[in-house]
């Protein structure tokens, strides 16, 4: 079972979510508050549905992004849970970067969190901050009141072009 984050074009939702559909077979596809951004859920696994997106062609899908968990939007929730996750995956002399986008105002500051959790997977685990070009990312989107949270190598995210 996977869950992807999709950004589209403002107002092409519904063929993202088309072409979502088709090249995953199994896919629920949910629409935000927010423009441009779709969550995906599959019975597929997370390598299997990056694989047929990539493969398949789009014309209305900018970037997907594996979600491991959605926590509860609070400052403290997000740097306690991504931090337990970073500590799966990360290991000593692992290069990482962490990435936070914000939507909607139930953080005060992104940056502030990655500042905060680089700082701790750094100190804590003994690991490296590489923002260009890290075996890791961080990958931390709000989107209201939840946050989803994933650790991902830098080739699970997937950046297509889009058609206009």
């Amino acid at each position: 079972m996977a869950t992807l984050l999709v950004t589209v074009p403002g107002g092409r939702e519904g063929d993202a979510a088309l072409e979502l559909e088709w090249a995953l077979g199994d896919a629920r596809v949910r629409r935000t508050k927010w423009r441009g951004v779709l969550i995906v859920r599959t019975s597929l696994s997370k390598d299997e549905a990056l694989e047929r997106i990539r493969e398949f062609e789009t014309t209305a899908i900018f970037r997907i992004l594996p979600i491991e968990k959605f926590v509860e939007s609070k400052k403290e929730r997000i740097l306690e849970e991504a931090f337990q996750l970073a500590k799966e995956y990360i290991k000593e002399g692992d290069s990482f970067a962490v990435r936070c986008k914000r939507r909607g105002n139930w953080i005060p500051s992104g940056k502030e969190i990655e500042i905060e959790l680089g700082a701790k997977i750094k100190e804590e685990l003994n690991a490296k901050v590489d923002l260009t070009n890290p075996d890791w990312y961080v990958w931390i989107e709000v989107l209201g009141k939840k946050t989803g949270l994933s650790i991902i190598k830098p080739e699970e995210i997937v950046k297509k072009r889009v058609e206009f």
